[in-house]
């Protein structure tokens, strides 16, 4: 027989939920992370590579960022594909990304400011080395 949650563990689970509705949500953030959710980016693995940035970010407690998923970024065979738009700097598009890629793009990227070039565009396309 299962038994009924007490109020403190529902607010709990509430407020856990609100916390990560509200990282998806952030409309005033500074810092957005895209991640490329169409069709291609999920079969590719991109909800976990969701997941990561969502975690990690509510994890470390970190204001003014945003994650969400945008559809089909239009460079299918670099999935999963990830944007970092900080305000007044360059977009930094991610790919092939992982789970494990996104914590350390969250910490050298996001909190410290120091783009990983070797998950970036130019450092994977066809003939960079």
């Amino acid at each position: 027989m299962k038994y009924m949650k007490s109020l403190a563990e529902l607010q709990a689970i509430r407020d856990k939920a609100r916390a990560a509705v509200n990282i998806r949500e952030n409309a005033e953030a500074e810092t957005r992370v895209l991640v490329g959710m169409a069709t291609c980016g999920i079969a590719a693995g991109a909800k976990p590579v969701l997941n990561a940035f969502v975690e990690e970010v509510a994890k470390r407690g970190l204001q003014g960022v945003m994650v969400t998923q945008t559809g089909c970024i239009g460079i299918c065979q670099y999935e999963p594909v990830v944007e970092v738009v900080v305000p007044g700097q360059e977009k930094v598009t991610y790919v092939k990304m992982t789970a494990e890629k996104a914590l350390r793009v969250v910490n050298d990227h996001i909190v410290n400011g120091n783009v990983v070039t070797e998950y970036t565009i130019g450092a994977n396309a066809i003939g960079a080395k």
